[in-house]
C-alpha cells in the first residue's frame, strides 16, 4: 500500500515531533505505572484502573504508530519559498462571502495540522480544494450541505 505524502509547515511539524515525544517518555512511563498499580491490587478480572489502564496504553500506543508514519512521510513546506500569487499550503488567504459580505481568514495547511477553530484549514476540505491554485480575485464555489457557497479569495499572504 503506498503512504500518503503528509503536508506540514515547519511549526506543524515541531508540534507532531514534540507530541512523538511526550508520548514516548512521559506518557508511557505513566500508563506503566498505573497498570503495575492496578495489578497490586489483585484480581485483574474485574479490576477497572487496570482495564482503564490498559485502554489508555492502546491509544498511546496507536497514536506513536501514526504520528511515526506522519512523520516518515513527511513534507515540509517552506512558507519563504512559496509563491504568494496563487493559494498554496502554508498561505494565509484572505476571503469574501458573496452572498453576505462577510470576510474572514485562513492558514491553509496539510490535514494533519487542521483545525478550524483557530483558522486552519486543510487543503483536503471543501474551501482548501476550491481555493487551492486559485488567484486573488477568482471567484470559487464550495458545495456545501445548506448549498453552493460562493467565495471571492481577496488577499493571499505568508
Amino acid at each position: 500500500m503506498v503512504e500518503r505524502e503528509v503536508l506540514l509547515t515547519p511549526e506543524g511539524l515541531s508540534k507532531l515531533e514534540r507530541e512523538l515525544e511526550e508520548l514516548k517518555t512521559v506518557r508511557r512511563r505513566e500508563v506503566a505505572a498505573r497498570i503495575k498499580q492496578a495489578i497490586e491490587f489483585g484480581d485483574i478480572s474485574e479490576n477497572s484502573e487496570y482495564d482503564d489502564a490498559k485502554n489508555e496504553q492502546a491509544f498511546i500506543e496507536g497514536r506513536i504508530v501514526t504520528l511515526e508514519k506522519m512523520l516518515r512521510n513527511a513534507r515540509v513546506i517552506d512558507e519563504d519559498e512559496v509563491d504568494t500569487s496563487v493559494v498554496a499550503v502554508g498561505l494565509k488567504v484572505k476571503l469574501k462571502d458573496l452572498e453576505l459580505g462577510d470576510e474572514f481568514e485562513y492558514t491553509l495547511v496539510g490535514s494533519a495540522e487542521a483545525d478550524p477553530a483557530s483558522a486552519r484549514i486543510s487543503n483536503e476540505s471543501p474551501v482548501g480544494r476550491a481555493i487551492m491554485g486559485q488567484k486573488v480575485g477568482a471567484v470559487v464555489e464550495v458545495l456545501a450541505p445548506v448549498g453552493t457557497l460562493k467565495y471571492q479569495i481577496v488577499e493571499i499572504t505568508r
